[in-house]
């Protein structure tokens, strides 16, 4: 337990004075006995054989007031509190070959909408960051729930260069540990390729999840399967959505023509792995499902809670219970 304003506990400091002030009441109930016994008072000032019961509402009193002290002082504490709550980050390719023309009007614009319907959809409990990668992976959005700056992000996002699908889940990853309070799995925004993922830190995160959204084409390192097996060590799904055809598109790519197909049984793997699903962006009705799927969850998260209302109502509690015995035993408070 810790306290907000632990300098208020000084007040402890006058329960002594309180203790001092309360013995000297008693030597003069004594002393007022032994003056008029001669007149019959003695038994009642002396508090007819009631013992050491007399002195019990007092302590009773001291307990109360030194509970509302300590309340004063704004005292929390850490609990495990239930939370329906769940962390998505949208991984988008954006490699040039996400500009190719076989979901109209590109790829690039298919996922984009594909996004945006997604995020729309979303109850406000979820916290939505987005990742962009090609050759590299960058973290364009920490995870939040403003939908708004979120509709705004993926609007910004552009088709660049090679695809690197490894990178594109490392620095979602990174993005989720990171939201979650925990240290980063990443130095840096993107892996070489002597460099292999590292590897799973302490923690799970089962309420987090990757929505990958490309074509599948994978042609730079690290591994995607690697980075796939961490994401599931950690307890991270990802649904991938196939943005693209089988048969492909032709296009020019830095003053090369290339033909990019859609990768399905790459993605299919990925999200198999890590205990996700796959979906095609041509399809609608897979689309829809996705947004069933994602279901909140319920998670156990320590959190910083201020007991301070507890405290006072002990405290208040106290003092009844204290004034309670002492009219059932005297017929006054004290």
């Amino acid at each position: 337990m810790s306290f907000i304003w632990p300098t208020l506990l000084l007040v402890l400091l006058c329960a002594p004075l309180l203790i001092v002030l309360y013995l000297r009441m008693q030597r003069r109930r004594r002393r007022f006995a032994a003056h008029f016994g001669s007149l019959g008072l003695v038994h009642d000032a002396r508090g007819g054989g009631l013992g050491i019961r007399r002195h019990i509402p007092a302590i009773i009193f001291l307990t109360g007031i030194t509970i509302l002290i300590i309340s004063l002082a704004r005292p929390q504490a850490t609990v495990s509190v239930p939370k329906l709550e769940g962390t998505v980050i949208l991984t988008f390719d954006v490699s040039g070959s996400m500009a190719a023309d076989d979901l109209k009007p590109t790829r690039m614009e298919a996922a984009k909408a594909a996004a945006r319907q997604f995020v729309e959809r979303q109850p406000t409990s979820i916290s939505i960051g987005v990742v962009a990668f090609s050759d590299g992976g960058i973290s364009v959005q920490a995870p939040t729930n403003n939908r708004d700056e979120t509709l705004a992000t993926i609007e910004r996002l552009v088709p660049r260069r090679g695809t690197s699908l490894g990178n594109g889940i490392l620095v979602s990853l990174n993005a989720i540990v990171v939201d979650a309070g925990d240290p980063p799995i990443l130095k840096s925004n993107s892996l070489s390729a002597s460099e292999s993922p590292p590897s799973a830190p302490q923690g799970w995160y089962p309420s987090a999840v990757i929505v990958l959204l490309t074509d599948g084409e994978n042609n730079e390192s690290p591994d995607p399967a690697m980075a796939a097996d961490l994401a599931a060590d950690l307890g991270v799904r990802i649904y991938t959505v196939g943005i693209g055809s089988t048969a492909g598109a032709t296009l020019e790519v830095e003053g090369f023509t290339v033909h990019s197909q859609l990768d399905e049984q790459l993605l299919q793997s990925i999200a198999s792995n890590t205990g996700g699903a796959y979906y095609n962006a041509s399809n609608e009705e897979q689309l829809r499902k996705i947004y069933n799927d994602l279901k909140p969850k319920l998670s156990i998260k320590p959190e910083d809670m201020e007991i301070t209302s507890i405290f006072a109502g002990l405290g208040m509690i106290v003092f009844l219970l204290g004034g309670m015995l002492s009219l059932f035993w005297f017929g006054r408070v004290l």
